[in-house]
């Protein structure tokens, strides 16, 4: 947003638009719960790590899946935080069900639910083979389409489903009487599989990106997709914009595809705020009765303070058989010195 558009727009335009009354509500909220068990909390320092947090994109973690979708900010935050918690999956080149990574998710959400997952996975794979393994490259960025976009895709099946339905009927057999024996039947040479006229696709969809209350993709984006085909489906259609880099760019949280794995893990500070709830995460492995939020930071962990943590262990197993041996050459001198005494008396 240029400087000139926000102070042409309203006091009341710019919080909404930015979703401020959002965070406002919800800091004071937090800071609320927070003192039922901390009294003395200081209430500037608490605002500060609330918004230090919720600029670093760190504020969605352990939060409840209302939270989490109520803003843009936030869904792109979280499509993050997933990445920086399980890129290691895509390191390891490991494959995983629709399932597992809905359990992935859950440690960070506990009660996110599974459709968004269900339809990211139809976004990648066929209706008939759902139960096929997915790349984490394949799912990071389907799952952030899906996720940020998700209102605008809804519109996006509705318009396609309605020009399915216009051109279904030139589909169907027409008999032209002629009189004769030779009667011509006409018929659209098109199948349902080939989608529905792109252009025509484009020109229903583009007013959404203007008069929209919900995320939608830049126009260019779209003109980027549509003008290049004859003819679209609608999946087709949103695996475009999931391989879309001007996409991913416009969302601005992710890496590019190239960049996806590259570099070194990076430590993640964990936020003051959570989610204050008796629900426990669901682990990957399906045991939810041990699982805790102990479960993500083991995930999170730098290979530094992983190494200080062996070290610690190390030194300690260490130090215990010092003692151990210690103690043994304690009990013998004791033990050779009972029988010294024993051969003095006799």
């Amino acid at each position: 947003m240029t400087t000139e558009d926000r102070f042409s727009m309203s006091a009341e335009k710019y919080l909404a638009k930015h979703n401020i009354l959002v965070y406002l509500e919800d800091s004071v909220a937090q800071l609320l719960e927070h003192r039922e068990e901390n009294p003395k909390t200081n209430a500037v320092k608490f605002f500060s790590e609330y918004f230090n947090s919720l600029r670093d994109g760190n504020h969605t973690m352990f939060r409840e899946y209302n939270f989490v979708q109520a803003t843009p900010h936030n869904r792109a935050s979280f499509v993050r935080l997933f990445w920086k918690c399980y890129r290691q999956i895509g390191k390891k080149g490991d494959l995983l069900s629709i399932q597992e990574y809905h359990s992935l998710i859950s440690l960070l959400c506990p009660d996110f639910p599974f459709e968004p997952v269900q339809k990211t996975a139809r976004i990648i794979l066929l209706d008939d083979a759902l139960d096929c393994l997915i790349s984490f490259a394949d799912f990071i960025y389907a799952f952030q389409v899906q996720f940020y976009y998700d209102e605008f895709m809804e519109k996006c099946h509705e318009i396609y489903l309605s020009l399915m339905q216009t051109q279904r009927s030139p589909r169907d057999p027409v008999v032209v009487p002629s009189g004769t024996e030779d009667t011509k039947v006409h018929q659209n040479s098109h199948h349902p599989s080939d989608g529905v006229d792109a252009m025509q696709y484009f020109r229903a969809v583009y007013p959404l990106c203007d008069r929209s209350t919900f995320s939608t993709p830049p126009g260019n984006c779209l003109k980027e997709i549509l003008f290049n085909v004859p003819r679209v489906s609608f999946y087709g259609f949103l695996m475009a914009l999931a391989k879309s880099e001007s996409i991913n760019d416009h969302i601005g949280w992710l890496p590019q595809k190239s960049e996806l794995l590259d570099g070194p893990e990076s430590e993640i500070a964990f936020p003051t705020i959570r989610m204050k709830t008796k629900t426990r995460p669901v682990s990957a492995t399906g045991n939810s009765k041990h699982s805790s939020s102990q479960n993500v930071y083991t995930t999170q962990t730098s290979s530094s303070s992983l190494s200080s943590h062996s070290n610690k262990g190390k030194n300690s197993q260490i130090n215990t058989r010092k003692t151990k041996k210690r103690k043994d050459s304690s009990e013998e001198s004791s033990s050779d010195s009972d029988s010294d005494s024993s051969d003095d008396t006799n």
